[in-house]
């Protein structure tokens, strides 16, 4: 037993997988693959996304705006998940990146739910809050370059119905965080943020270590 959350070594994190992950072969073999690529490490763990997957389905979430796809794994566990009748506005600059992910959405057709927005995410979340038949999201997912955290945060929670959710990756920074004497750029802005959303009054909010740690802030 424990008070506070235990240390997961590698074996116990082997454990964890061989004892809880239902990764689809599809989404293993796009894991896989984009694990080979020189970012490979921008993608995000098979439990996050199973753990994604599952509260798309136990919220009842239909309607999901991402910001920053990749190569479009945590975009597939979420579809996976949806009802025939969701959707995902899905939001990168890369057409490299998103060429892997849409080869992959098409493959598990869910590739109709997905729909793919290339160009500076800022500008597409300023069309779309200027969308006056735009119908809120359920859910937003966060997950790009983390300077703009901050400003991605702030027009999600414009877009997103009341009660919905923020989900936000990268939040522990591989622990640098926890270093006040990491000034990097990254490293500052996402302390920064994580500082802002603890003393928002407008969200509920918990930080839990999934993945490379993964905040959750609920719309009031």
């Amino acid at each position: 037993m424990s008070t506070k959350t235990i240390n997961i070594d590698e074996k116990l994190y082997e454990y964890l997988l061989n004892n809880s992950l239902r990764e689809p072969e599809l989404l293993k073999k796009l894991r896989e693959e984009t694990a080979l690529m020189p970012s490979g490490l921008m993608q995000i763990s098979p439990e996050q996304g199973q753990f994604m997957g599952l509260l798309v389905r136990l919220i009842g979430i239909r309607r999901i705006l991402e910001i920053g796809v990749f190569t479009g794994y945590s975009s597939l566990a979420m579809a996976l998940a949806l009802p025939e009748d969701g959707t995902i506005i899905a939001c990168d600059i890369s057409e490299e990146y998103t060429r892997t992910a849409r080869k992959y959405w098409k493959e598990a057709n869910v590739d109709a739910r997905i729909q793919l927005k290339i160009g500076p995410a800022t500008d597409t979340l300023q069309e779309l809050s200027q969308d006056d038949k735009l119908e809120p999201f359920d859910l937003v997912f966060i997950d790009a370059d983390k300077g703009n955290y901050s400003n991605y945060y702030e027009a999600g929670l414009s877009l997103l119905r009341k009660g919905g959710l923020i989900l936000v990756d990268n939040v522990l920074w591989s622990g640098k965080v926890a270093d006040p004497d990491n000034q990097e750029e990254d490293t500052v802005a996402i302390r920064e943020f994580n500082q802002k959303l603890h003393q928002d009054d407008r969200i509920d909010l918990s930080l839990l270590p999934i993945g490379d740690g993964l905040t959750f802030a609920r719309k009031r």
